[in-house]
């Protein structure tokens, strides 16, 4: 089964030490996650290319958009994506498109085609060029409710379509990478917060309730989950480029505790000055709200040397410093 392709398997085995002169393609770089890092990788003067939807909305990366390599073929059309591979050829893929984590996407067909569809035509179309790294975005979703912290090696059970069409996502890229010992691997993400996150989200919107003197709206205080600075994921991501690649294996994103709602909106309330109270009021946008959602991290942090920068208090100070000097782009 298998087998390298020809004139790939040097490719398949670089450590690289630098992502300068590197050809990187980003999927979803107008997203929170790829926006963040498209400008980290902005900085480090590779040949940058991304791939977005025609009906994306550019406010994210407004003042880089002109100085980037934009296409906008439709993951879903094999044809068509084939040959904006052929054009790009790079030499890294961050893969971070996706369709479904919002509530409000829920047309299932097209979660499947965005999500599913979408990874398998795009390992496919760069099978054919060679690539030294393709990162999977996977989701905590993948795991369905657990009563312990998340390994890597749990048994996937999903509990909505976004999380059956990120499991198909992983599993496929990791069957990939273990026939074809191709360098594919997974960062499955918990719940990254920071610069440029959608304002209806959580803690962009306690920040902003506050710093408006506003009563920020909740669902509960009880709700649990793995929240995870952004800049630490944005080292994750670089760090999977340094790090010895192990085709198929599937690293936790995290930071390895858990934190319920009311502790996170209590220490921004408090950071912010204490002038206001929460209101538990929103509806509850997801069912089957866990009493655990934690990541376990020895995977990720023994095989990647890595640990994050941030805890909960200083990832939220950095955070209201940057919503501050931003409201304008969440009016």
């Amino acid at each position: 089964m298998g087998g390298n392709l020809p004139g790939f398997a040097g490719r398949c085995k670089a450590n690289m030490s630098s992502l300068k002169k590197k050809t990187i393609l980003i999927t979803g770089a107008t997203g929170f996650v790829g926006s963040n890092l498209l400008r980290r990788l902005f900085k480090s003067r590779a040949d940058l290319h991304i791939i977005v939807r025609e009906s994306s909305s550019l406010w994210r990366i407004g003042d880089i958009a002109n100085d980037l390599k934009r296409y906008t073929p439709d993951l879903s059309d094999s044809d068509s994506l084939k040959k904006v591979i052929h054009e790009i050829n790079p030499d890294i893929i961050y893969h971070l498109a996706t369709f479904g984590g919002n509530p409000r996407q829920d047309n299932f067909r097209q979660i499947i085609e965005s999500n599913f569809f979408g990874t398998v035509n795009l390992i496919n179309a760069c099978k054919e060029t060679g690539f030294d790294l393709f990162v999977n975005t996977g989701s905590s979703s993948e795991y369905g409710i657990k009563t312990v912290p998340m390994k890597e090696t749990d048994l996937p059970e999903p509990r909505n379509n976004y999380g059956i069409s990120k499991i198909a996502s992983t599993l496929y890229c990791q069957s990939v990478a273990l026939n074809e010992n191709l360098p594919v691997v997974t960062l499955r993400l918990f719940s990254p917060y920071g610069d440029f996150e959608d304002g209806e989200r959580l803690i962009p919107s306690v920040i902003l309730s506050c710093i408006r003197g506003k009563n920020p709206e909740i669902s509960s205080p009880d709700f649990v989950r793995d929240f995870i600075y952004i800049e630490d994921v944005m080292d994750l991501y670089e760090q999977l480029s340094r790090a010895d690649t192990i085709p198929g294996n599937i690293y936790n994103a995290g930071s390895g505790e858990q934190h319920s709602v009311g502790e996170v909106v209590n220490t921004i309330i408090k950071i912010t000055g204490d002038q206001v109270r929460p209101v538990v009021r929103l509806p509850q946008r997801w069912p089957n709200e866990p009493n655990v959602w934690q990541a376990d991290m020895a995977k990720t942090f023994k095989v990647l040397n890595w640990t994050p920068k941030y805890d909960l208090d200083g990832g939220l100070r950095k955070s209201i410093e940057w919503f501050e000097d931003h409201q304008q782009l969440y009016h």
